[in-house]
């Protein structure tokens, strides 16, 4: 778990989505959200191969923010299987599968796109 402290406010950043032409924003996330199930296609640990193709992405626009929502669809009963390999799972005999963690350095680089674009964007003149 992590925490974020910070001082002032969000003005900027704001002001710069809202003022951002909506074709050219929408442009960016859905690049951004194409990438990002390329990554996790990627580094999604294969058995069959199901699960690293079963990635796929979505934008969800409210009123103060958008997001981009990477989901798996492979489900492994109630529970999508991608979550059990990222962390871990019991199995039927009583053993325990260790996870993996692949979908945060996978999706880091894009997370890093993001912020270096938002950036340039809020401090440009």
């Amino acid at each position: 778990m992590f925490s974020v402290v910070h001082k002032g406010n969000f003005d900027k950043t704001l002001r710069m989505l809202k003022g951002a032409p909506s074709k050219t924003l929408q442009s960016k996330l859905h690049n951004w959200g194409q990438m990002g199930v390329q990554a996790l296609r990627i580094s999604t640990p294969k058995d069959s191969g199901i699960t690293a193709d079963s990635w796929g992405y979505k934008i969800v626009n409210s009123k103060e923010s958008i997001a981009i929502i990477w989901f798996n669809s492979e489900d492994a009963g109630s529970v999508p299987l991608a979550v059990l390999l990222q962390y871990g799972h019991g199995t039927r005999n009583g053993g325990y599968v260790q996870g993996r963690d692949y979908i945060n350095p996978a999706l880091r680089p894009i997370f890093d796109s993001i912020a270096e674009d938002a950036w340039a964007e809020i401090t440009k003149k």
